[in-house]
């Protein structure tokens, strides 16, 4: 049975869609290896077949899946042999609240640092399209967003809180092991690291950076594997 993930492609081959790394390391960490197919900002309509025009899409066999939250919930109930994403009913409660606190307040406050640096990791010919539909959203042009960064990067620090006294007591949100919580939160450090040169963290996120550390090393370094912003040449 043929198993593909469509996600974000970006210039020199690099996927930092968070919504696209969710639904990779969930497949990964049910032992699944898919066909991985990007899909440019310009290219909606080749994924028009699953009801929107959105990344990630996961398809197996004849089932379409849209959405990473619904990509998770299929591949735990089609593959309930391969490792637990959620470990019970609670463990599934959680990462849905943390899956909102991640899209309500996290991504928001990483998002505007980002921005302006993914219009330089855009595909030429999807730049004038990212910077029509993300200069809306701000009030303003991205050079405008990039010189406001410093305030940004100041408003993260105490949002961030939660994840240092968490980590302070656990390897990973979720335990000793991770699960598809600490996958909703580290996918956007893992954005970060495709499209920023700068570390996001503070002197006070030791913990942090060692969670982030282990997460880049899991699955043989799946995510490690992917180059770091400030290596593209």
């Amino acid at each position: 049975m043929s198993l593909v993930l469509y996600e974000r492609l970006c210039s020199d081959d690099r996927r930092p869609s968070p919504y696209c790394w969710r639904a990779r390391l969930a497949l990964a960490h049910k032992g699944l290896t898919p066909e991985l197919r990007g899909i440019k900002f310009t290219e909606a309509s080749k994924v028009a077949f699953s009801g929107q025009g959105k990344v990630p899409v996961l398809c197996d066999g004849e089932r379409t899946v849209p959405d990473s939250w619904a990509i998770a919930l299929y591949l735990e109930a089609a593959y309930p042999e391969a490792p637990s994403l959620f470990r019970g009913e609670g463990g599934q409660a959680l990462a849905r609240f943390i899956n909102h606190w991640v899209d309500s307040r996290l991504q928001k406050a990483i998002a505007p640092i980002l921005a302006p640096r993914m219009l330089a990791l855009a595909l030429p010919e999807d730049r004038a399209y990212y910077r029509e539909t993300r200069e809306p959203r701000y009030g303003c042009s991205l050079e405008e967003l990039a010189a406001q960064r410093d305030r940004h990067l100041a408003a993260l620090g105490p949002l961030l809180e939660p994840l240092r006294l968490r980590l302070a007591e656990s390897p990973y949100l979720c335990g000793e092991s991770p699960a598809y919580a600490d996958y909703l939160a580290f996918a956007e450090f893992q954005w970060a690291r495709c499209a920023e040169p700068d570390d996001l963290l503070g002197p006070d996120d030791d913990a942090i950076r060692a969670w982030r550390s282990r997460l880049l090393d899991r699955f043989d370094g799946l995510a490690r594997s992917v180059p770091a912003y400030d290596s593209a040449a």
